[in-house]
């Protein structure tokens, strides 16, 4: 055997055994470079089974998105206004996915007041804006006020992690993005491509009503229509109501702003 074959051989042996111990090498990847608890559950809503559920849920859509998903219950915001209470918590508590006051969406429920807020900073402040976050807090707000606490924090962490996977100013909810409305309307088109090609198979059809008529002998020598008269209706446009929630964000003491929504449930 060559020189340059054994050579070649002690190469591709080598670079086989680098790519084998590469992994163990580097540091494998935290599920989070700062945050390591995500459900804050003072008011004691949650099994611990529950708990374990949604810190995992939490944890792994968080990665996906680098941010750090919180929920919080509480039973009463020591005297504090529910807003500054979420704000007080991000700048003491220093949450974040990727650095301390990093990445972060918080869900916050207060049983005292019945108030829930929802909050995002930095990215989660630009994909989960304040509109969205009354989206999700809609979606929420029913099973909060049935005592499905597991159910509706469930929902919030996936609709959240949902939402920050589309571009800020884009409408998540548009029928646009629906799969089963693409689906429809993909089969729609496809129906009507089909009905044409089908139509057009047949020939096309020349004979119209005037094909038989004489012009000349036909009694029908002019018609037209004429206009009588113009009706308008006014209607008085309602009102809207805003006193269901909102509120949109703010900035907390320590600086940092925000996306909010707020309301009852």
């Amino acid at each position: 055997m060559s020189g340059s074959c054994v050579n070649k051989r002690c190469l591709f042996f080598l670079f086989a055994a680098f790519l084998l111990l590469l992994p163990w090498g580097l540091p494998a990847k935290a599920d989070s470079l700062n945050q390591s608890k995500y459900i804050y559950d003072y008011a004691q809503l949650l099994t611990d089974e529950e708990v374990a559920e949604l810190e995992s849920l939490a944890r792994k859509l968080g990665e996906e998105r680098n941010t750090a998903f919180l929920v919080i219950t509480a039973n009463g915001t020591e005297g504090k206004d529910i807003v500054p209470y979420v704000e007080d918590f991000y700048d003491e508590q220093a949450p974040g996915y990727d650095q301390p006051h990093g990445n972060t969406a918080i869900l916050t429920i207060d049983m005292q007041e019945r108030d829930v807020y929802l909050a995002g900073f930095k990215k989660a402040e630009q994909y989960l804006d304040s509109g969205r976050l009354d989206m999700i807090r809609n979606k929420i707000t029913p099973d909060l006020s049935e005592g499905q606490y597991y159910q509706a924090f469930s929902t919030f962490i996936y609709t959240a992690h949902h939402y920050m996977g589309y571009e800020p100013g884009v409408n998540p909810e548009n029928l646009l993005f629906k799969w089963w409305f693409q689906l429809a309307a993909a089969l729609l088109t496809a129906g009507i491509i089909v009905t044409i090609m089908g139509y057009r198979s047949g020939g096309r059809v020349t004979v119209n009503a005037r094909t038989y008529m004489d012009s000349a002998q036909s009694g029908v020598l002019n018609q037209y229509d004429h206009f009588v008269r113009k009706t308008v209706t006014k209607h008085k446009k309602p009102s809207s109501n805003s006193s269901s929630g909102g509120g949109g964000g703010g900035i907390s003491r320590g600086g940092h702003s925000h996306s909010g929504s707020r309301g009852k449930f």
